[in-house]
């Protein structure tokens, strides 16, 4: 269809959204809630992982890498999936979409916190382990107290672009009907029949949010750099 000159080839009304602005602003809590407990659920099992990528021990070594790769090599949304649509068959039970969400971002993000913080514990000076047993020090008290607080403190910038990483792709729960901001943001779509200005409205808080945790981030790093 050719246009006559002067016609807008886009024309965006928000006036017709306005009123579903702060149902869609709604939505923020939800993806906050699912990246937050997802990014502590995923630390504390990166961090068990990332110890036994470290250990002597053959088997826990491999099983941690294997499992690695599987949440590594498949698609995030992929998981989402399997945990939700196939809880039935493989539980015996229905899953509620919130903690579907909130599991496979735990699974997930704990692959990759753990090459993270493997790589944070392996930057550490070898010196103070060995220092650590050469004074006898038992290996869970040197890991607890010596070393996992310095891979801590090393790896906080990455931790908070994980953050950051989460609360972006948890955008996927929309597929299974989980009411964050893209749910919201497609329902007011259908409601209205004007879909690109919702859809943007929650690419600006998208936007906002991720600007918002990358100041919290610089502003960690700076402080770790002067401490």
């Amino acid at each position: 269809m050719n246009h006559e000159e002067g016609e807008p080839i886009m024309n965006l009304d928000f006036t017709g959204i306005i009123p579903s602005m702060p149902y869609i602003l709604e939505g923020v809590k939800i993806t906050l809630q699912i990246a937050a407990l997802a990014a502590v659920f995923g630390f504390i099992l990166g961090t068990l992982l990332a110890l036994c990528k470290i250990s002597k021990l053959k088997a826990l070594i491999w099983l941690a890498d294997f499992y690695t790769s599987i949440f590594r090599g498949t698609p995030l949304v992929l998981q989402l999936m399997i945990i939700y649509f196939a809880s039935p068959q493989l539980f015996g039970f229905q899953i509620e979409g919130y903690w579907a969400a909130v599991l496979s971002f735990s699974l997930n993000s704990g692959a990759y916190i753990s090459e993270i913080l493997r790589g944070g514990i392996l930057a550490v000076d070898k010196g103070q382990k060995e220092a650590a047993m050469a004074l006898g020090v038992p290996y869970t008290s040197m890991m607890a107290n010596i070393i996992l607080p310095q891979a801590y403190k090393n790896i906080l910038p990455a931790l908070m672009n994980e953050f950051i990483t989460l609360t972006k792709e948890s955008a996927i729960v929309t597929t299974i009907g989980v009411m964050d901001i893209m749910r919201r943001a497609y329902q007011v779509g259908g409601e209205t029949f004007q879909y690109l200005e919702p859809l943007l409205f929650a690419g600006l808080i998208y936007y906002v949010l991720v600007m918002i945790l990358t100041f919290i981030g610089k502003m960690v790093e700076k402080r770790l750099q002067h401490s």
